[in-house]
């Protein structure tokens, strides 16, 4: 079998790749892909894969793109932290949709499931998976507060009080908008995945800020944006020009 991968977050692409190896060993793997242009370049020059794993937050954009500018003959299993992207989903060639953080055994249902829906027609869906894809219509409103550690007690903070994630040497530190700091024990793409991306907005491999603390944006060198938060940062937030355009749309997102 062969397959290609559509993932702009490497990490998690190599954490897909080994398990399609375990899933089903002996398949043909490519990629990753982590844009829009190279996955319509790859897709308009070679045959047709089996099956396509794709994320939908891309670096250049929205992977449904992909499908306007190029026939994609391919079922598509989507792996992706946002729901509210379901129905468009499953009307782009998608079989199924897995939601991150993923487990081996979604995986295991999804190969099953292509193996039932392999060579239909993606307006052939069953009512069962109907019923699934209306289930996950509900826009994602996301985590609603956080534990942490204060004063020798453990208290839920609520999301709302968080200006940013902010991730060094490993370690996830909280910043509120009252400038307190807590240490939280996840990783920024498991936080990533438990929020609203209506309000939350991964900027780079290091920050991960809220809409409610941005207070200004400028043009920076090389294309890139520099973003001000209204609680000052250590360092200069920078959104790469691969990022820029899906940042510039999310703070219009409104």
């Amino acid at each position: 079998m062969q397959i290609l991968v559509i993932e702009d977050e490497l990490k998690t692409a190599r954490a897909l790749i080994k398990m399609i190896s375990q899933i089903r060993p002996g398949s043909r793997v490519d990629g990753p892909l982590q844009k829009v242009s190279t996955s319509v370049e790859y897709l308009s020059v070679h045959q047709a894969p089996d099956l396509i794993f794709m994320d939908i937050q891309l670096a250049d954009g929205i992977s449904f793109e992909i499908f306007q500018k190029v026939k994609v003959d391919s079922p598509v299993i989507f792996c992706t932290a946002y729901d509210e992207y379901a129905v468009d989903a499953f009307k782009a060639n998608g079989i199924d949709y897995i939601l991150k953080p993923f487990t081996e055994d979604a995986f295991r249902r999804a190969f099953d499931k292509m193996d039932r829906f392999i060579g239909q027609r993606s307006g052939d869906i069953s009512p069962a998976l109907i019923a699934q894809i209306l289930k996950l219509q509900h826009p994602n409103t996301g985590k609603s507060s956080f534990l942490i550690y204060k004063h020798g007690k453990y208290l839920n903070l609520p999301t709302d009080d968080i200006a940013y994630f902010f991730a060094h040497n490993e370690q996830i530190t909280i910043v509120t908008f009252d400038s307190e700091t807590f240490h939280i024990n996840q990783s920024l793409e498991q936080i990533t995945a438990q929020l609203s991306p209506l309000n939350f907005f991964k900027l780079n491999r290091q920050y991960l800020i809220s809409f409610k603390a941005v207070k200004e944006v400028e043009q920076y060198f090389a294309r890139k944006l520099l973003v001000k938060l209204v609680i000052p940062t250590d360092e200069n937030l920078l959104v790469g020009k691969d990022k820029a355009t899906s940042f510039l749309a999310w703070l219009d997102n409104r």
